[in-house]
């Protein structure tokens, strides 16, 4: 492979090759080299194609990360008709390195350089030199820092002819104009993009497929919709307003029916004291290795270390032991709205394994067990609305196995949702029941009526900003965000359309008005509604700008439309459209987002439910998970049985890769026991476990896991 440094060397200029941490996505890189006080930037390649083109040829640009060089506008830049990214075997023979590899240095080793054309951005090439630009370099733990001048001079000395072409930022038309530089091989006529493109460019959107890179896809997703951003700390992201709204939410609504059956907020601190922390034992082993531990204020050592809370079981149960006294101080029932900091982990995924998360969290203390069973249904039947309701997610309800429940619980329950392109299932939101555990340990007593003093029975329960990212999973599709009407921030987008170059500038401020005007009478109405009335963009643009972000209905609004006191919806979740009377638009529009809704929740229930299977016997069960899916199977309920299980089903292609237990579970695991059973159920006595042969005492849900 072509090494950095010999390409460097042949044609010497000022640099510097920075090391740095191993970083293998793209985000966390700019992220990196932001710090380092320089600027991203990308090498792409792509074979051209046209008909005054001969044989293989090639055009390579060099740009910011920010710019448009998407393979339209590369190849009108290179006077090209189509252009494709090169293959792996391209790059081997053309540069002597992987494609993700390949650096402007690079193209000083083509043996043939005629058949390549070098494109540059102009914003990059303007840059000044006390600002670096960074490219990758040929390693996962290295980057090349150089200014634009010795960039260009790099170029030059090694005979490479380039043209500089203005690229536009991504989600912007570029101007694509081409300035001829010195020693160029040949001159192109700039092509300029017709007044109104309208789709014929898709300038913005997701290079990954769902169905292909997973997880590149999901970055994707997040960060172009500006659902969320990288943070400096790994494991920590920044919420951004459009998933931020999404909370909202479902704080506004998990937090009316709380209150309303007589749940409060509070707010305690984040701090946790070793000494109180330490109280439950089985309660903090299940969370030693997470963890995070304040050790020092400014230069001092602390007295002793102050733990950053994982949970607040041990922050808050202090004070219940000296607020309650006697049962008429029953029910307690708090609730808050606050972050933690769960710290070990190696594999974090943005809203799914996180660092620190936000979450709401419930800590209630009764009199009496069934109060508190009564409760714990009554939370989770909660959640499930969350998801069911508000998200469009269907998520099964049940209660956690032995070994899964919560560290120092009584029981715990849960509702499982399911991933359907990865075959993953998902936690979604648990209640626990935790018996008398903590109240015998924080010494939170009553006296009842019979003047006895016992132990109240207590509950906890939470649900976290995981839920967005379930929702983005399982929604989302190859053109971005898929969002449920209940959660988006914005409902319907009006777009102003059939503006052409023979549009009056009296007429273009007409439509803008109407489109302005319709959203207003929306909003008024109760439905959350933009008009986007930008001059800077077609109306091609601004389509794929928000089905991008997924808002549920487009509303295009031009000249006829007006003329015919209508406008034409386009929805985002199957692509269908539909003219909607001016006159009736909001109760039109109230409808359809209800059937929108119902309709994603059947399309997901309806995959989840394909992709669920029921085995009486261990046959079939690892070829069901190979095949994506969860499986429904008659067990005895033995932590043994559930180990043997997670073990036996556990893939062996990569026997070498390092194990981690936090990971996404590569053996089977017990979602839960689910409260509605198969018709005919377990027969007592008579239905085996599907794995051990032991007696069965209920059909649990098994799948791989996040």
């Amino acid at each position: 492979m072509a090494d950095i440094n010999s390409l460097l060397a042949a044609h010497p200029v000022d640099h510097k090759l920075s090391k740095h941490d191993a970083v293998q996505d793209l985000p966390t890189w700019i992220s990196l080299v932001t710090n380092l006080n320089a600027l991203a930037a990308k090498t792409v390649v792509y074979k051209v194609k046209g008909a005054s083109i001969k044989g293989d040829h090639y055009a390579a640009v060099v740009a910011l990360i920010s710019s448009d060089a998407s393979s339209s506008v590369v190849a009108k830049a290179a006077g090209a008709k189509e252009g494709r990214v090169i293959g792996e075997d391209v790059a081997t023979k053309l540069f002597n390195t992987a494609r993700k590899d390949v650096t402007p240095f690079h193209f000083a080793s083509v043996t043939d350089k005629s058949a390549l054309t070098v494109i540059v951005d102009s914003r990059l090439l303007e840059i000044a030199d006390d600002k670096s630009i960074a490219f990758r370099g040929c390693a996962d733990d290295q980057s090349v820092l150089i200014a634009a001048s010795q960039l260009k001079a790099f170029l030059e000395k090694a005979g490479v002819s380039f043209s500089i072409v203005e690229f536009g930022l991504v989600g912007e038309k570029p101007a694509a104009a081409a300035k001829p530089v010195k020693g160029e091989a040949s001159k192109k006529a700039e092509k300029k993009p017709a007044a109104d493109s309208d789709t014929k460019e898709v300038l913005i959107g997701l290079t990954a497929k769902r169905d292909e890179d997973f997880s590149a896809w999901y970055q994707q997703v997040l960060t172009r919709t500006e659902m969320m951003d990288y943070y400096d700390i790994s494991g920590c992201y920044i919420i951004r307003p459009w998933a931020y709204k999404i909370w909202k939410s479902i704080q506004r609504f998990f937090g009316d029916a709380i209150e309303e059956s007589g749940v409060e907020d509070c707010y305690f601190p984040m701090f946790v004291s070793e000494k109180s922390l330490n109280r439950e034992k089985d309660h903090i082993e299940g969370f030693s290795p997470e963890v995070a531990w304040v050790t020092k204020a400014g230069q001092s050592d602390l007295a002793e270390p102050i733990a950053v809370r994982p949970t607040s079981e041990t922050v808050m149960y202090p004070y219940y032991a000296s607020w309650i006294r006697s049962h008429r101080d029953l029910p307690l029932r708090l609730n808050q709205w606050c972050n933690v900091v769960r710290w070990e982990f190696k594999h974090p995924q943005p809203f799914l394994r996180t660092r620190e998360f936000l979450w709401q969290e419930g800590h209630t203390a009764f009199a009496t067990k069934e109060e508190a069973d009564a409760e714990v249904l009554e939370i989770l039947d909660l959640y499930r609305r969350v998801y069911e309701e508000l998200l469009a997610v269907p998520v099964v309800p049940g209660k956690k196995s032995e070994k899964e429940k919560f560290a120092g619980g009584l029981y715990t329950t849960t509702v499982e949702g399911f991933i359907p392109t990865t075959g993953r299932a998902i936690q979604g939101g648990t209640s626990h029941c935790l018996g008398q555990n903590f109240s015998k340990m924080f010494d939170i007593l009553i006296e009842n009526e019979a003047k006895e003093r016992v132990n109240v029975w207590q509950n906890s329960w939470g649900l976290t900003t995981r839920t967005i990212g379930v929702m983005v999973m399982v929604h989302g599709d190859d053109k971005g965000l898929v969002l449920p009407p209940r959660v988006a921030s914005i409902q319907a987008v009006v777009i102003p359309v059939g503006i052409t170059a023979k549009t009056t500038p009296e007429e273009r401020k007409n439509l803008e008005e109407k489109a302005n005007e319709l959203a207003k009478t929306l909003n008024k109405s109760g439905i959350r509604a933009k008009a986007d009335s930008r001059d800077n963009y077609t109306p091609g643009w601004k389509y794929n700008h928000w089905e991008l972000k997924g808002v549920p209905v487009r509303l295009e609004l031009g000249p006829k439309d007006i003329a015919n006191n209508s406008t034409r919806a386009v929805i985002r979740h199957d692509g269908s459209s539909r003219n909607i009377s001016l006159d009736t638009i909001t109760s039109d529009l109230a409808t359809l987002f209800t059937d929108i809704q119902a309709a994603m929740f059947a399309k997901a229930k309806k995959q989840r439910d394909a992709q669920t299977v029921q085995l009486e016997s261990w046959d079939g069960f690892v070829d069901a998970l190979n095949k994506k899916c969860l499986v429904l199977a008659p067990w005895c309920e033995r932590v043994e049985c559930e180990d043997q299980v997670k073990d036996n089903s556990a893939r062996s292609e990569n026997p070498d890769e390092e194990f981690d237990e936090k990971a996404p579970s590569m053996g089977a695991k017990t979602l839960c026991i689910p409260f509605v059973q198969p018709k005919n159920g377990v027969k007592p006595g008579v239905t085996k476990c599907f794995a051990c042969e032991e007696k069965a005492k209920s059909y649990t849900l098994w799948g791989r896991s996040y």
